[in-house]
C-alpha cells in the first residue's frame, strides 16, 4: 500500500477541480463554442495538471527519495524529466 503524504488531500482537490473544469471544457466544445475560447480553457486545465503533478513530484523525492539509497537514483532520474 502506498503511503498517503500530507500534500495528497490537497494535490486530490485540485484535480477534482480540474476534472470539473475539464467537463466545462468539453461541453463548450460540444456546444460548438469559438476555438480561442476553449483553447484559452484548456490551458488553464494544463496549468493545474501541470502544478499537481509538480508538487506530487517534489513530496516524493522530499518524502521518499531523500531517505532512499542509490538503487532509487534511476526512479529521481525518471521522475527529473516530468519537471
Amino acid at each position: 500500500m502506498i503511503r498517503q503524504h500530507s500534500s495528497h488531500p490537497a494535490i486530490i482537490t485540485r484535480l477534482k477541480r480540474a476534472e470539473g473544469h475539464l467537463r466545462h471544457v468539453i461541453g463548450m466544445i460540444e456546444a460548438g463554442r469559438r476555438c480561442t475560447e476553449v483553447a484559452i480553457q484548456l490551458q488553464a486545465v494544463e496549468r493545474v495538471a501541470a502544478t499537481a503533478k509538480r508538487v506530487l513530484i517534489h513530496d516524493h523525492i522530499d518524502h521518499c527519495l531523500g531517505r532512499a539509497g542509490a538503487s532509487d537514483r534511476s526512479e529521481l532520474h525518471q521522475l527529473a524529466k516530468l519537471l
